[in-house]
């Protein structure tokens, strides 16, 4: 099996994960950007490089990691020739990357996010018609690469995955940003502030991963009434931040629709 990865721009994390995964298979291949980024790439992870793709066959899988507005231009002159197909671009169903493909819909649709970069991504994932479970299993082995697989049965789950997993990362950072800033509004210093706001988030992430209990029983146990936590929950709740997060999430899966109706 021969693996080829496809790419235009840089887009979304974790291209280097993917590629280096190719390197356990008999023929790692990249398309990626220009000479010098190819000659990184051959150096860095020992994969073959070049501005064009070869002869595509039945048993190779081509990954599109090309983003939507490109996608179009960068498929033209590709023949698949039953070869399975791996797209990450954000609003383009498997109809519209089967018309720019020639028909085929051994298709497997997948939407990751930037901690794939280190491995600790999430990846949805939706299967064309054509994808049989053998295909499953080598997008499945390839995407776990760079992190946790989530497969799901309706192609419209993409969106909804879009404003959660896809898009999520953006809005921890904004929250870290935040506390951050919050942080040095009572005095402590860039450095300070930005340490303190990483370790915040990541025990309390860690916290709720070990015991496995809900989210809202880990914010009562440390909110006592009126106590100090339960006065900056109760100003959360009085400029309605949570419904802020949901709204956002919904602005989100919305443009994702959008963006699909503007790609059919």
């Amino acid at each position: 099996m021969n693996v080829y990865f496809s790419r235009r721009r840089q887009y979304g994390g974790g291209h280097r994960r993917w590629i280096g995964q190719t390197r356990r298979l008999p023929h790692p291949y990249s398309q990626s950007g220009r000479g010098k980024k190819r000659e990184r790439l051959e150096k860095e992870l020992g994969v073959e490089t070049s501005e064009t793709l070869p002869e595509l066959h039945s048993g190779d899988v081509l990954i599109l990691a090309v983003k939507p507005q490109d996608m179009e231009a960068a498929c033209k002159n590709i023949r698949t020739n039953g070869a399975l197909v791996l797209s990450v671009a954000a609003g383009l169903s498997v109809d519209t990357l089967s018309r720019y493909l020639g028909g085929t819909r051994r298709i497997v649709r997948v939407m990751p996010n930037t901690p794939g970069k280190i491995g600790l991504g999430v990846s949805g994932m939706y299967a064309g018609t054509e994808v049989s479970e053998i295909d499953r299993k080598i997008a499945d082995q390839m995407m776990k690469s760079v992190g946790l697989t989530v497969w799901l049965d309706g192609e419209e789950k993409m969106h909804g995955i879009t404003g959660i997993s896809g898009s999520g990362p953006a809005y921890v950072f904004y929250l870290l940003d935040a506390l951050q800033n919050a942080a040095i509004g009572q005095g402590f210093n860039a450095e300070e502030a930005r340490a303190l706001s990483l370790a915040t988030f990541k025990g309390a992430v860690s916290l709720a991963e070990q015991t496995g209990e809900e989210f809202g029983q880990l914010r009562q146990k440390v909110t006592s009434k009126g106590g100090t936590t339960h006065e900056a929950i109760e100003t959360f709740k009085r400029h309605h931040v949570a419904e802020a997060i949901e709204e956002g999430v919904c602005a989100c899966v919305r443009r994702s629709q959008e963006m699909e109706q503007q790609y059919q």
